[in-house]
């Protein structure tokens, strides 16, 4: 049985049918299926593209095809020419006894050799030119019969092929190359490979001239590798998932199973439970999977099966590569742009930053992903609601989604995704040389900030960390305290800090960009949350109109516990100017914040790469009555300095001048008009976070560094200090850290780091 070739006019696609074909189905890898796609691209020179499909799908873009296009013109001519040059013959009477054998071999060259192996073909060719010139004739008569045939016939077809793009990118490797070997070809033609069970396309090669400088392997059996490329100044990430490292058995398998699925596609109303759809098709996977094989006389383990089953369910009511991209921790954000199909999807890397990768979705997967969005928010996507804002939870990650389509996106459906972490941020974590996004000073002074029920807004620009550094800042609450989030997409670490034991309700509003009625708008939500008693009060970001409600509680003393939320800006007067003239709080009202922390995207002198940074804390003073900025309102307690890399403290803080510190002080006995004691357990604080990042990468223990160990030692601090309050009266910073010490190596010791408590 044979390929079936046709051709598709609207893409301008030859299309070969290569199930059941006794042939192979790769360009570069089998003679008779360059031979029959040569053969098309001369019936059909105005094509762009190539797809050969068996158990996986060979896609060979316009670059490669018009290779084959050059090798198919001259074919061609060759074949249009042919008369004429063979006239050559006829017009040197008395040579057909010399060259007769030649003739014919020539001739094959062009009719079939020049199809299913023209690199081949052109060093047979090169090959006989060169022998017909070194060749010593025995007559005069046969030196003009070898001439002739030389310069008449092989030589105009020689230097016709080496204008071609093949014998060019062929010409490093022709060094001992072998007519019917398949290896330049190889390192020619690299096909876009898919298998029938899933949309996108997938770059198998690296790149051309790549350097591998990092390898490690993703949950799932995943392995990644980021190639430099010379004069790029983007990194390719190169993943290979374990479903394009299957047996053709196990390709034959799923490509049957997916067959049966489509018959017995999920229903819509199975993507607004994503879970139990997952947990469905996984159990009628594992018995599809095992009833094929034993059909097909193929033994498979249960461990295979299970593999087999979980690619299936990845792309039927999975979201496909985009999970095995979720699944890697080192990926932040993944943006696939319009119009789909064109190019690759990037990512920005943890180590890396901006890289392409070898995925390029397909028009069709981004419906299927828009349809999904939606039916799993609940919120519309069309052209009345061109943006869909929500969030996604799959096995190995969960993410903020954003979604445009037409009529905000001309060119169609565009995706972002913001990858969260899977554990929550820890102040530790942050302060990891290798991230260094804040310092010992910060974690204490926040901590100091935390305990004392201040009003805190964290700023910043785009991707500056702002949320992360919130959920971390939540982690600072005692576990005794209410904590009420309010977001608009849900994106805090709610249900991790309900693991952790924190009583902690979560409010979802209506999203400024998607208009949903159903949901409540977030200034309703606010006042709601007031009603849900005595709580902390955590905004997942001040976007619009709920600003007002939430100064309005503030300045009410409604709460009288820690208020922190995230806002765009970066500076603290961008925050006032964005607070009071965008969202339409009063002046005097913004009195009601006490604190301000930016963060920001910092660049290289170079320009290549980026780097997180808190750059400053700043309080909010309330005797000003118009502009803060103006009437001294805004005073620095931490300025970042980038010529040491770090934050410093002002002299308002070191000597004591900071409004909100002494506030705080001035309603605990022990602090009281004593800054030496308020600033020693500022400083402790910073010390015992400072202590765990240590210890961790000293040990190897890096637990310690996640929440569940942080709010353990969280708890033990405020425990410690209130022993030593009872014994002796004060909370003595050193004996405060020498027992939290006693008490972090006893953990690690007991293996107890790991425990929520």
């Amino acid at each position: 049985m044979v390929c079936e070739y046709t051709f598709d006019e609207e893409s301008r696609t030859i299309i070969c049918n290569c199930l059941g074909c006794i042939y192979g189905s790769s360009i570069e890898d089998y003679e008779i299926c360059m031979a029959r796609t040569i053969e098309k691209l001369m019936e059909n020179p105005s094509a762009r593209s190539v797809v050969l499909r068996r158990n996986r799908n060979y896609e060979y873009d316009y670059d490669q095809v018009k290779i084959l296009q050059e090798i198919a013109k001259v074919i061609k001519t060759f074949i249009r020419d042919w008369k004429v040059l063979s006239r050559i013959i006829t017009d040197l009477p008395g040579c057909e006894r010399y060259i007769k054998g030649m003739y014919a071999e020539i001739y094959d060259i062009i009719m079939n050799k020049m199809k299913s192996d023209p690199i081949g073909a052109y060093v047979l060719l090169r090959r006989r030119l060169r022998r017909l010139k070194s060749h010593t004739p025995s007559t005069q008569k046969e030196r003009e019969c070898y001439d002739g045939y030389a310069n008449g016939i092989i030589a105009p077809m020689v230097e016709l092929l080496e204008k071609t793009q093949l014998i060019q990118l062929a010409k490093p490797y022709l060094s001992g190359y072998r007519p019917g070997s398949r290896d330049i070809y190889r390192e020619i033609f690299h096909p876009v490979i898919r298998p029938n069970f899933m949309l996108t396309k997938y770059m198998s090669q690296p790149p051309q001239n790549g350097e591998i400088i990092e390898k490690y392997e993703v949950p799932g059996g995943v392995e990644v590798e980021i190639y430099k490329i010379p004069g790029n100044v983007r990194f390719r990430y190169h993943a290979i998932p374990p479903e394009f490292k299957l047996s053709e058995d196990k390709y034959t398998i799923m490509d049957a199973a997916r067959r049966y699925l489509e018959e017995h596609k999920p229903r819509e109303a199975d993507f607004s439970e994503p879970e139990r759809a997952r947990e469905v098709f996984m159990n009628i996977g594992i018995d599809l999977i095992n009833d094929i094989a034993s059909r097909m006389g193929i033994e498979l383990t249960r461990e295979e099966i299970e593999e087999l089953a979980n690619i299936l369910v990845r792309y039927t009511p999975g979201l496909g590569i985009l999970e095995i991209l979720l699944a890697d921790q080192k990926i932040t954000d993944i943006f696939i742009n319009s119009p789909v199909g064109t190019k690759p999807i990037y990512i920005f890397h943890s180590d890396f930053q901006e890289c392409d990768t070898n995925f390029i979705p397909t028009r069709e997967e981004a419906e299927v992903w828009a349809t999904r969005f939606r039916l799993m928010s609940g919120r519309p996507l069309d052209e009345a609601n061109p943006v869909l804002d929500t969030e996604i939870n799959v096995p190995g990650g969960r993410a903020r989604v954003a979604v445009v389509t037409r009529t905000l996106s001309p060119e169609g459906i565009g995706f972002a995704l913001r990858r969260h972490r899977d554990k929550p941020w820890t102040y530790p974590l942050y302060l990891q040389p290798k991230i260094r996004y804040i310092n010992p000073l910060f974690a204490g002074l926040m901590s100091f900030l935390v305990d004392g029920s201040r009003t805190i807004l964290i700023a910043g620009t785009r991707s500056s960390g702002k949320t992360s550094l919130l959920g971390a800042t939540m982690l600072e609450l005692m576990r005794k305290t209410r904590i009420v989030t309010v977001e608009d997409t849900l994106e805090l670490p709610v249900p991790q800090l309900r693991e952790l034991g924190y009583n902690i309700e979560r409010l979802k509003t209506r999203s400024v960009i998607t208009q949903v009625e159903t949901e409540l708008p977030a200034e309703e939500a606010i006042r709601t949350a007031l009603r849900l008693g005595d709580s902390s009060l955590i905004i997942g970001e001040v976007r619009s109109t709920e600003a007002r409600a939430l100064y309005e509680a503030m300045r009410i003393g409604a709460l009288a516990n820690t208020v922190a939320g995230t806002l765009h800006g970066d500076s603290p007067y961008g925050v006032f100017d964005r607070v009071v003239n965008d969202l339409g709080v009063k002046p005097t009202s913004f009195k009601a914040t006490d604190i301000i922390v930016i963060c920001n995207n910092l660049k290289s002198a170079d320009g290549l790469h980026t780097f997180k940074r808190v750059i400053g804390v700043t309080e909010v003073r309330k005797h000003w009555k118009n502009d803060p900025e103006e009437e001294g309102g805004f005073v620095n307690l931490l300025e970042y300095s980038s010529k040491d890399d770090n934050l410093k403290p002002t002299q308002t803080l070191l000597n004591g001048e900071s409004e909100i510190l002494n506030g705080i002080a001035s309603r605990i006995r022990e602090w009281a008009g004593n800054w030496s004691a308020v600033w020693e357990n500022i400083m402790l604080r910073g010390r015992i976070k400072q202590t765990i990042t240590d210890i961790a990468l000293k040990t190897g223990k890096l637990e310690l560094m996640e929440a569940p160990f942080v709010v353990k030692s969280n708890d033990m601090f405020h425990i410690i200090c209130d022993e030593l309050r009872e014994e002796v009266g004060s909370i003595p910073s050193e004996e405060v850290f020498k027992r939290w010490y006693e008490w972090v190596k006893n953990s690690i010791k007991e293996n107890r780091f790991y425990e929520i408590g």
